[in-house]
Parts: C-alpha cells; sequence; structure tokens
C-alpha cells in the first residue's frame, strides 16, 4: 500500500469518529511515520501528549500539540490485505484519540479495542 493510500486509510479512519467526540478534541494532531521508533518496532500507533482528564489551568500556557501518530510499515507488515489494513488503522486511530480521552490500555483491551 502507498503512503498516499495509507495517509487515506487514517483520514476516513478520522472521519468515522463521532462528531460529538471529534469536536471535544483539543490542541491534537495526527500523522503517519513510516517506521515506529527504534525500542518499539512492532507498533502500530502513539499518543504523545497530555490527557484530556489530566489538563489543568497549568497545561494552556504554551502548550505544544499532542501528537497521535500512526506507523505505516508495522501495520503493513502486520496485516496481509488491504482491507485489513484500513480495518486496523481503525482499530489503531480510536486506540490512540481514546488515549488523549485519558482511557488506558487495560480498559481499551477490556472494551476490545486494545
Amino acid at each position: 500500500m502507498s503512503r498516499e493510500d495509507f495517509e487515506s486509510a487514517v483520514a476516513q479512519a478520522l472521519d468515522l469518529i463521532p462528531e460529538e467526540l471529534a469536536r471535544m478534541m483539543s490542541n491534537v494532531v495526527v500523522l503517519v511515520e513510516d517506521e515506529a521508533p527504534a525500542n518499539e518496532p512492532d507498533l502500530l500507533g502513539l499518543y504523545d501528549g497530555t490527557p484530556l482528564t489530566e489538563r489543568d489551568g497549568w497545561w494552556a500556557a504554551g502548550s505544544l500539540p499532542d501528537r497521535i501518530t500512526i506507523f505505516r510499515n508495522p501495520t503493513l507488515g502486520f496485516c496481509e490485505t488491504p482491507e485489513e489494513v484500513v480495518e486496523e488503522v481503525q482499530v489503531t486511530v480510536v486506540h490512540e484519540i481514546a488515549h488523549h480521552f485519558g482511557i488506558d490500555d487495560d480498559r481499551l483491551h477490556e472494551l476490545g479495542w486494545g
């Protein structure tokens, strides 16, 4: 799958986020990188920031946007078909957005989004 097609899959996954949740997302950017960090080469996505549940008055003073990164090559290696890639990207995007809302991995696994 080309990078353009992969980025399109990420955009489509973002479009599936319910509008009421999308409006509540604050100061967050979604990026696509080809490779995961060297210390976690199989990572499909990563949330880097301060969850909404942990933000208070100090947070807004000059804070950079939170980052959700979706990793292309590990996702392509994990999936066998383009359809599986699209599905996995959707799961990964939801998973990382959930971290933005303060939901941890244990709870996501309980909900089937692990």
